[in-house]
């Protein structure tokens, strides 16, 4: 089905839904996760951790975009899905951060305020209502921002070109047999 008025296939409704269910499960996970408490070892260790967590995460899901029937699909889920854990992440690092070293922010940080300062900072937006007072502070800052800058060029182009190699693996791949339960065009988002 094509169109302004087309209803989206099954594959669309089943990403869509991956998407809001994993990105959720993360941020509960954020909540629900007791971060205090922890050193200054233990929340470089987190940061470390997770900066190659995310990696790992990301490679992952451009190696299932090269072998999805859905490549255009898969692309947009991981992109969600790898932007949800990187602002997570750096939301977890900012408030153990502000936990073990307080005065690192212009503010002491709830954990909805490190999600917010993460957002904002991923965001480019910066209201300046929060900021990184402390050096330790301001380098992750900028380390979030140049991880930021990396995974908004580098990782779309990586996403775009395993979504491209996909549909071009996908229109070598023989067609289904009739009756074989999927219908011309369902991948289209």
């Amino acid at each position: 089905m094509s169109g302004p008025l087309a209803v989206p296939g099954r594959p669309s409704i089943l990403a869509v839904t991956r998407m809001v269910l994993i990105t959720a499960g993360l941020v509960t996970a954020y909540y629900v996760v007791p971060l205090s408490e922890h050193s200054t070892a233990a929340a470089s260790a987190l940061l470390l951790g997770g900066v190659l967590g995310v990696f790992l995460v990301f490679a992952w899901e451009v190696w299932a975009i090269l072998r999805s029937p859905h490549p255009r699909l898969k692309a947009v889920e991981a992109l969600v899905i790898t932007l949800a854990l990187f602002v997570v992440l750096f939301a977890s690092t900012y408030y153990v951060l502000d936990d073990t070293r307080p005065g690192s922010f212009s503010e002491a940080l709830t954990k909805t305020d490190a999600l917010y300062f993460a957002l904002s900072t991923f965001a480019t937006v910066g209201y300046g209502d929060i900021t990184a007072i402390s050096q330790l502070g301001r380098v992750v800052t900028m380390l979030q921002m140049t991880c930021g800058l990396l995974l908004a060029g580098v990782a779309v182009r990586i996403l775009t070109s395993a979504m491209e190699l996909g549909l071009r693996r996908r229109a070598k791949e023989p067609p289904p047999e009739p009756g074989a339960g999927r219908s011309a065009g369902q991948d289209r988002p």
